[in-house]
């Protein structure tokens, strides 16, 4: 025989060997999947699917219609998660891994149009943060290991069995988690696994992080040290009415809508078991803020502290470098009963610009947080306050200067008169503060420009006719003018420590106004 029809031999035999394990692994495999899918699925989770095809030539694994329920199914109720998952792909699979260790391990996973319901007691969307880790990675770990996860079109929703209702609901999500370490170490720490980038991407976020409450965003895009949300809402679950009823003490109810916010070069993670929040800026455009308390309920007699304290107080290091509120609006409603309506102060055209806002965690020094806000006040009035505090002054000094110019008195009217029975005709050429204080007191003083200031009270029993006698008496009181001259007056003022910092500001405002008006 011709050393050439040996060669061809030759070639031909391990071309025909290398056909002949191909079929043996490709048979050996396809019936392994099955065995560690179920038999050595040592997860809580029974998996089942429609059909599974293996090619060994690109060492892809592709499965449709995947069903993943629970193994100890309630037979009258579901608890737990289901999913059905329209098809999987598993690319670039180590064979010998699969062939002799019983673990599917990849280069990456292709999970699409995942849809994930979890039925589970209880109102929190986590009862234990451990449960993720115990229950879903590190089990799903002796199945398959893979360095990146892709997942397209993807839905989960959290269901409350004892309301039945919606706790969770996320739709759209795409998600890209790329150079994946899972490890023994890993799986002890706060975040169970490492990556070394990640995409997120979804629409349509619902969250109920309590009974009062409800959280609706339109879009959230993040990446890497980046976030972008688009459309977010913070919304009472009741109407007024029924939200105070249900307060056992005065509080105020929140309803706020932001356009879009963004977050730039965040880092975020566990150090040292401590989880950290820093960014260098956060900006939210178009925020829309109401803030209502009704004074229906008793009264809240717990100490308030001030944001030096509550900062300070916060048990992880976090610090945003610099904060923006861009053309927003801030609106504050307080109502003695329901028959009268809310007084109304309104801020729009707010402007923020807030600095070094930190925590106080692990901080030996710490640089000022400074605050300057530029608003219209009650629709009309160019209002510019400046504010700064340090997170360590263990006093809770602060100090803020504010100007407010040709402020027409008359729109107090949308607070005085539901509020105070009382309404004002005038202009506030200029009035401007500047406050110092701290968690016991504010010292300081102010000035004010104003013309033809008249008062009017009405009557208590019938809010609509003027008190004209009271109205007569006060206005004899009130000096009405300040002849085109700044007239000032100090304030010395001890801190009511049940009321908020906007209540002590308030009271600073009032005590300077009365010693220059009367």
């Amino acid at each position: 025989m011709s050393i050439y029809k040996k060669i061809i031999i030759g070639v031909i035999s391990v071309f025909l060997f290398v056909i002949l394990i191909n079929i043996g692994l490709n048979y050996w495999i396809k019936k392994q999947l099955p065995v560690i899918i179920d038999e050595k699925n040592n997860t809580a989770y029974n998996i089942n699917y429609e059909k599974i095809e293996v090619s060994l030539l690109s060492r892809n694994i592709y499965a449709t219609t995947l069903l993943v329920h629970p193994k100890n199914q309630p037979k009258d109720s579901k608890n737990g998660l289901y999913a059905k998952i329209e098809s999987v792909t598993i690319k670039h699979f180590n064979i010998w891994d699969l062939a002799f260790r019983d673990i599917i391990q990849a280069e990456s996973i292709v999970i699409d149009q995942p849809r994930v319901i979890l039925y589970k007691k209880g109102q929190k969307l986590l009862n234990n943060n451990k449960s993720i880790q115990t229950q879903i990675i590190e089990p799903f770990r002796k199945i398959i290991a893979v360095r990146n996860i892709y997942l397209n079109d993807g839905a989960v929703d959290v269901v409350s069995l004892n309301t039945n209702k919606p706790i969770f609901n996320v739709k759209k999500i795409i998600l890209k988690l790329e150079g994946i370490l899972i490890t023994d170490a890993t799986l002890k720490e706060k975040i169970p696994l490492q990556y070394e980038k990640y995409t997120l991407v979804c629409d349509s976020l619902y969250y109920k992080p309590s009974s009062f409450y409800r959280i609706d965003i339109g879009k959230i895009i993040t990446e890497n040290n980046f976030v972008k949300i688009n459309k977010f809402s913070l919304l009472p679950e009741y109407s007024r009415k029924v939200f105070v009823q249900k307060l056992e003490k005065e509080k105020d109810i929140y309803t706020l809508k932001v356009d879009s916010a963004n977050i730039n070069n965040l880092k975020w993670g566990f150090k040292n078991e401590r989880f950290f929040f820093n960014a260098s800026s956060v900006v939210m455009d178009h925020f829309d803020a109401n803030i209502y308390r009704g004074k229906m309920p008793k009264d809240d007699l717990s100490k308030k502290y001030l944001y030096n304290n509550l900062l300070r107080k916060i048990k992880f290091p976090m610090k945003i470098d610099s904060l923006q509120i861009r053309k927003s609006k801030l609106v504050y409603e307080e109502e003695i009963d329901f028959s009268k309506g809310p007084g109304i102060l309104t801020f729009d055209h707010f402007n923020l610009q807030a600095n070094n806002l930190q925590s106080g965690f692990g901080l030996k020094k710490a640089d000022d947080v400074r605050i300057a806000i530029d608003c219209r006040f009650m629709k009309t009035s160019p209002f510019h306050v400046n504010w700064s505090f340090n997170v360590l002054n263990v006093k809770d000094s602060f100090h803020i200067q504010g100007k407010i110019s040709n402020f027409n008195v008359a729109a107090m009217t949308h607070f005085s008169k539901p509020y105070m029975n009382t309404s004002f005709t005038g202009t506030f050429k200029t009035y401007s503060f500047d406050f110092y204080g701290n968690d016991d007191t504010a010292k300081g003083n102010a000035s004010l420009v104003y013309d033809d200031l008249k008062v009017k009270l009405y009557k208590k029993k019938n809010p609509e006719k003027e008190a004209k006698l009271k109205s007569a008496i006060v206005n004899l009181l009130v000096k009405n003018d300040s002849d085109h001259k700044a007239k000032k007056a100090d304030v010395d003022l001890k801190r009511i420590p049940e009321k908020s910092f906007y209540n002590f500001l308030w009271r600073s405002v009032a005590e300077s106004l009365k010693k220059i008006l009367i």
